[in-house]
């Protein structure tokens, strides 16, 4: 008689996962219709921000002069505040300011007065000559007797550095991706193993000789293959049809694909908790939207976290979703590679061996 193989049994329950997560409707549309959509939305709305125009006040300005001070009070006119000047030149060149303004007051008596200096990238041009209107508009606006000579009040001098474009797209992708790994993680983990508990089909595994573990892994292995097949057709939609970054090309579409089998490892987690305290099916969605409605909201998944208040921003850094998409973002737009991502890359893990230490105290087979 031929020894029992916990590889080949591995495997079935492999393929029989598999099979099931495809069959089911909420799989496909969680984990890839509904990231597809909003892709496709956001892919379609192109760059567009509204009429507003985000701008920073660069080093060096002399901000106690009286042009600064009227500039501050133009409503379209939307300043970043309280940040150095490397943070400001990843907002230039992320396209999150269209502009730094330098405003140099000239010595006294030479004309022009002032001296503004605006510091811009390449994909911004549309905002910097809006930017340049208004600015001609606030000079006119001060003295009507030099209408038809500004320049003897301020001269606009423009610097326009090339960079990459950093399209609405780079920005909301990795955004769906963590939006596909949380929900197929949690929702997904957690109505399989209930209904594999009270349908008895895992009591009736500890009739043959698999091992406890070679089902939880091989349900985790299913569902991974499934997520990351997920991604990679998100993540190619996105960059064949709405040109998103992948700056090493197909070297950063597999690092892309390393950090998510990470998080997803780290999501099911969640789903095993949730699977073993649910008393019933219907009980299921509310401990999970517990879980992802707050992380869908405030990880960074559809818009920056620096948009929300100060005293919310600390609980947004906390949630794991945060760190899997900042980690995207930077590989797939700046080239980062693991190592500098590494602090994501570790919170991630701190998260997952959190998780599975209550998971493994708590989580149910019968």
């Amino acid at each position: 008689m031929s020894k029992y193989s916990n590889a080949r049994a591995m495997r079935a329950l492999i393929k029989a996962s598999l099979q099931a997560i495809f069959k089911s409707p909420s799989a496909i549309v969680f984990s890839i219709a509904f990231p597809l959509i909003f892709i496709l939305v956001f892919g379609f709305l192109g760059n567009s921000r509204g009429y507003s125009i985000h701008v920073a006040t660069a080093p060096g300005c002399d901000t106690n002069n009286m042009l600064y001070g009227v500039l501050q009070q133009i409503p379209v006119l939307k300043w970043t505040k309280g940040k150095d000047s490397a943070a400001i030149n990843k907002d230039l060149a992320e396209g999150d300011i269209a502009a730094t303004i330098k405003i140099e007051k000239q010595a006294e008596g030479g004309t022009p007065q002032y001296k503004i200096l605006l510091n811009s990238v390449s994909g911004q041009e549309d905002k910097l000559r809006q930017l340049q209107a208004i600015l001609k508009e606030v000079l006119e606006r001060q003295d009507s007797e030099i209408q038809a000579h500004i320049e003897k009040l301020a001269k606009i001098d423009v610097h326009i550095e090339q960079v990459r474009d950093f399209k609405m797209i780079d920005f909301i992708l990795p955004g769906q991706l963590g939006f596909s790994l949380l929900a197929s993680g949690v929702f997904g983990t957690a109505f399989v193993f209930f209904n594999m508990r009270q349908t008895l089909v895992l009591k009736r595994f500890f009739a043959t000789p698999v091992r406890k573990g070679t089902i939880v892994v091989s349900e985790g292995i299913a569902r991974m293959v499934f997520q990351l097949m997920g991604a990679v057709i998100i993540i190619s939609i996105g960059h064949f049809a709405f040109d998103y970054t992948l700056i090493h090309g197909w070297v950063t579409f597999v690092e892309m694909l390393g950090v998510c089998a990470l998080a997803m490892m780290v999501f099911m987690g969640f789903g095993f908790i949730i699977s073993s305290i649910a008393k019933s099916e219907s009980s299921i969605p509310p401990f999970s939207n517990l879980i992802t409605l707050p992380q869908f909201l405030l990880a960074g998944t559809f818009f920056p976290i620096d948009n929300f208040p100060k005293w919310l921003q600390p609980i947004c850094k906390a949630l794991p979703l945060t760190y899997l998409n900042d980690a995207l973002r930077k590989i797939g737009f700046e080239g980062a590679n693991y190592w500098d991502v590494r602090v994501d890359l570790l919170v991630l893990m701190v998260w997952g061996l959190v998780i599975y230490a209550i998971a493994g105290k708590i989580f149910k087979w019968e």
